[in-house]
């Protein structure tokens, strides 16, 4: 199948370069050719070998449970004998692409991302959701604010390319037409709003109003998922072949990714420190800032719900909201079709302490 998902650049959500996930897919294939007659244990003596997972931005604080799941040896512990943390970045391929050309074993995207990729012959499924909300909001002026999508009419909104499908699909699910707003094209550095050049910008409530604010611009802002889209986001995507041959293989991942969100969400400093200093050492990131982020995130992580089912879960009605919320977004998808969180609801049945 060739990958052509041309629909699929809704938000941010992206991966690497094919270079890359090509020395990815080299990693996980020595580690499946490497599967020895007896006991099915691989070269490296683990259970599982190598596994190439593509994160869908690049290593900041959004993937804590990640950090926490390797440098704690989780992952090795659940019988993999390495477990590649690969960053993506804003102009590259996609998780699905990756996913389709078997470069990597499973990805974090989100459901406006993998949902149209399905429709167009991608046989995969979401297995978990790290985020229970999107993370995308309006910042906007504290002096100026914008509290509600009603409050965007006739107002300046920069939207970042990426970005301009959920955008819409915000401005649908209330009733409003793009006409209602001044769009103004924009990249992913918030400056023009801290100029005044535009009244509202698009952007991560775990990101952007916190940096604003560190650099003395006051602001506020409103989640799109509190005002009719609530999709969900960072979500476990694996190809169906994964669930029906390698079951065992991925609740023994699932398994140990709860671990590692517990611990992120546990110590949000120590999530911070692992973002910084060792996986994304590379990216010169500001430690109170990451801490500030790590916090917020766990907003988006925990809720009622996981507090009652566990994390990475997904109640039915979340599931139908957001099939309804992606309906919105002109994309017409079922449960069934997006989702399978039957392993997900395995391991916790196998492993009732992994709620606690």
């Amino acid at each position: 199948m060739t990958p052509v998902f041309d629909r699929r650049r809704f938000l941010r959500y992206s991966a690497l370069t094919g270079a890359v996930l090509g020395g990815a897919a080299t990693l996980a294939a020595c580690g499946d050719d490497a599967a020895e007659s007896s006991g099915g244990s691989r070269a490296d003596g683990s259970k599982f070998g190598a596994v190439a997972i593509q994160l869908s931005w690049l290593k900041n604080i959004e993937f804590a449970g990640e950090y926490f799941a390797d440098s704690r040896g989780y992952f090795r512990d659940a019988g993999f004998g390495a477990v590649d943390l690969i960053a993506g970045g804003a102009a590259s391929t996609s998780v699905e692409a990756g996913l389709d050309t078997g470069k990597v074993w499973l990805g974090l995207s989100a459901p406006q991302t993998t949902a149209p990729a399905i429709l167009e012959g991608l046989p995969a499924k979401i297995v978990a959701t790290t985020f229970q909300k999107n993370p995308f909001c309006i910042v906007s002026s504290a002096g100026k604010p914008i509290g509600s999508p009603q409050e965007m009419k006739g107002r300046k909104i920069g939207v970042q390319d990426t970005n301009q499908l959920i955008f819409n699909a915000l401005l649908a699910a209330n009733d409003m037409k793009p006409s209602d707003v001044t769009i103004v094209p924009a990249q992913y550095d918030p400056t023009p709003l801290a100029n005044g050049e535009v009244d509202g910008w698009v952007s991560y409530v775990t990101n952007e109003p916190i940096t604003l604010a560190a650099k003395g611009f006051p602001n506020a802002n409103f989640l799109f998922a509190d005002y009719n889209l609530p999709l969900v986001a960072e979500t476990l995507t694996v190809l169906q072949s994964t669930i029906d041959d390698e079951r065992d293989k991925l609740k023994a991942f699932l398994a140990a990714e709860i671990k590692g969100w517990k611990d992120a969400v546990a110590d949000p400093a120590e999530s911070a420190r692992l973002a910084v200093e060792v996986y994304g050492k590379d990216q010169n990131l500001d430690l109170a800032e990451q801490t500030q982020e790590a916090t917020a995130q766990n907003g988006l992580v925990v809720s009622a719900d996981t507090a009652a089912n566990g994390l990475l879960t997904m109640t039915d009605r979340l599931v139908e909201q957001n099939i309804a919320a992606l309906r919105t977004a002109k994309i017409d998808i079922t449960a069934d079709q997006l989702f399978d969180l039957s392993v997900l609801r395995e391991v916790y049945a196998e492993n009732p302490g992994l709620k606690q």
